[in-house]
């Protein structure tokens, strides 16, 4: 049997509508429940727990929260999370057949495996130092191989360097980068190394230099160290009386696979339960039909949040999200300091006029 959920948590699906979807969790909306704020309370209900960890996603869920502050962690994550990505390209020689912007905006689209505290965030009118600016640079020429294999036709086998990688991005140390132990021991490197950037012929040549400086999504999507961040409510679903037993696979195929399955009960007989309610979709297909009307209550927990998160290279999936809960701290504390100011302002500080207006004695 599925954990009992307390029904106050509950968001109805019903066959064309969603009810029950505002927060009720505040002061005076139940009767004789009090909701009012409580930081012990939320700090035994708040839950995070990894279901699934790969070198590019990570699945977890967020329970006990409101869906303002998944919601807000979710934007973090994809717009103010800083990386560090291609920002200026100077083509010296290129002589593909690709046009100079269309590479330099391959370039910066390249997903780069560098850890941002290493580097000072960029700003419009700053100057490029080694404490704010990592160099790459790109140095290639296509040549015929002189013993290809017989009546082959593969330009791999043809020609050196037929196609340019990723992985032909060189680091070139700037300043005291070169002298700086971490940077040797863990140098700046391309996460993915095997996308293809351009493909030459013999004669043609790539001489590039491309400078990589720390910013967020929010400026351009480059930065953004996810793929995708998505999260949805948790299903909850409970079946209210028997299924026949003629009918159960019509049941249990309504549902998403996995959803649902078969077991004998105490008398022997077969019935459906609910094994795996992460797995539904809420398609609602079991409501188109009637001989299941009453059947079934479908719902999903308006404060369990299942979030799959997917890297995009940049950073190990498992790093983005405290990184996005130390960016919402810093914002709060900027809120509650201002606050502060507003409620409190200094004895010393002029009142404030409008232009056009004027000050009036009281």
């Amino acid at each position: 049997m599925p954990e009992e959920i307390h029904p106050h948590r509950l968001v109805h699906i019903a066959s064309e509508r969603v009810s029950h979807v505002s927060s009720t969790d505040y002061p005076g909306h139940w009767p004789g429940e009090s909701y009012t704020w409580d930081l012990e309370f939320f700090r035994k209900s708040l839950q995070v727990d990894v279901k699934r960890l790969t070198p590019t996603t990570i699945d977890f869920d967020l329970v006990g929260t409101d869906a303002a502050i998944a919601n807000a962690l979710r934007r973090i994550m994809i717009g103010e999370v800083e990386t560090i990505a291609v920002e200026n390209v100077w083509v010296w020689q290129n002589t593909s057949v690709m046009q100079d912007e269309v590479l330099a905006s391959r370039l910066g689209l390249v997903p780069l495996r560098i850890n941002p505290a290493r580097l000072e965030s960029w700003t419009p009118n700053a100057v490029p130092t080694d404490a704010n600016t990592i160099s790459f640079e790109v140095q290639v020429t296509c040549t015929s191989r002189p013993f290809p294999p017989r009546g082959s036709t593969d330009p791999s086998e043809l020609y050196e360097n037929s196609s340019i990688y990723a992985s032909h991005l060189r680091w070139k140390p700037v300043g005291a980068q070169a002298a700086l132990p971490d940077w040797l021991a863990d140098p700046p490197s391309v996460a993915k190394p095997d996308i293809v950037l351009v493909k030459l012929r013999p004669g043609q040549e790539l001489n590039i230099e491309m400078h990589c400086v720390k910013s967020c999504g929010r400026d351009h999507a480059k930065y953004s160290p996810v793929a995708t961040a998505t999260y949805r409510l948790l299903p909850y679903i409970q079946i209210l009386k028997p299924i026949p037993e003629q009918l159960q696979a019509k049941f249990m195929q309504s549902f998403s696979p996995g959803v649902m399955g078969k077991r004998r009960n105490k008398q022997e007989e077969w019935e459906v339960f609910v094994k795996d309610a992460r797995k539904d979709t809420m398609s609602r297909n079991v409501f188109l039909y009637p001989e299941f009307e009453g059947a079934v209550k479908l719902t999903r927990v308006r404060d369990h949040f299942l979030f799959t998160i997917e890297s995009a290279g940049q950073m190990a999936p498992n790093a983005i999200l405290p990184e996005a809960i130390a960016v919402f701290r810093r914002k709060l504390r900027t809120v509650s300091k201002a606050l502060d100011e507003l409620m409190h302002p200094p004895e010393d500080a002029e009142p404030e006029v409008q232009e056009g207006g004027m000050e009036l004695d009281a």
